[in-house]
């Protein structure tokens, strides 16, 4: 029986470091960007809501509904329902972060609204990538056992997860770039423009982190399959 560890330097291991520490990072940042600006009132006093409800009404997104949700940064669209769900912070805030996050997700329906190909391209992977994601090391591990052939099945289930974390990218940085347009529209100030910039660009970094681990991680699988032939 065949079990990695147990053959010289772990560099299956090594290579996931500098992808964790900069997920590390991404989370840090994300988390104090958001917390500095949610302590800025915005000059209009709209909150989340109002600004997501305002910009959703001048898209003609009338049907989209806005729900109230526990956690924070739990912000999202769901596209199956056509619901926007804000977390308490952003919903009730009155802050430019509020602004800025709750606008960000408005950018996401009107995707759906208009059809972004990369968005409706990120919904048909999801459900693969869903599934990759809970069975792969499963797979892996039975691959070491049994037969290295369920390996080859996991990596293939897995680049349904690295693939759907890449198509994510553009999604996310044109949802900001829309909610940026829309907030320069008059809901905020031209000077509040660039907090809610920053709590945006943070917030993507995330993004790139969770990708580049994806990545790393594909290809620890990858010298993991190697060694098991």
């Amino acid at each position: 029986m065949y079990f990695p560890y147990m053959y010289g330097a772990p560099i299956e291991f090594i290579i996931l470091i500098p992808a964790i520490l900069f997920a590390m990072y991404a989370q840090a940042k994300v988390k104090g960007t958001f917390n500095k600006y949610l302590k800025v009132q915005n000059r209009s006093g709209y909150t989340g809501a109002q600004v997501a409800r305002m910009i959703l009404d001048k898209n003609g997104l009338h049907d989209v509904r806005i729900e109230h949700i526990r956690g924070n940064l739990t912000d999202h669209y769901d596209p199956r329902t056509r619901v926007l769900r804000l977390s308490t912070p952003v919903h009730n805030g009155r802050s430019v972060a509020s602004a800025g996050v709750a606008a960000h997700e408005v950018g996401h329906a009107i995707q759906h609204a208009k059809g972004y190909f990369p968005l409706m391209l990120r919904n048909n992977i999801a459900p693969i990538a869903n599934f990759g994601s809970r069975f792969v090391w499963i797979l892996v591990f039975a691959g070491f056992i049994f037969n290295s052939v369920l390996i080859q099945v996991g990596i293939l289930l897995y680049l349904a997860v690295v693939a759907f974390q890449i198509v994510t990218l553009p999604v996310e940085f044109n949802a900001s770039s829309r909610a940026l347009a829309q907030l320069e529209g008059g809901i905020i100030t031209r000077e509040e423009i660039k907090p809610a910039k920053k709590v945006l660009s943070a917030a993507a970094l995330t993004y790139v982190a969770a990708t580049l681990v994806g990545i790393a991680q594909l290809i620890r699988l990858i010298l993991l399959s190697n060694r098991r032939d």
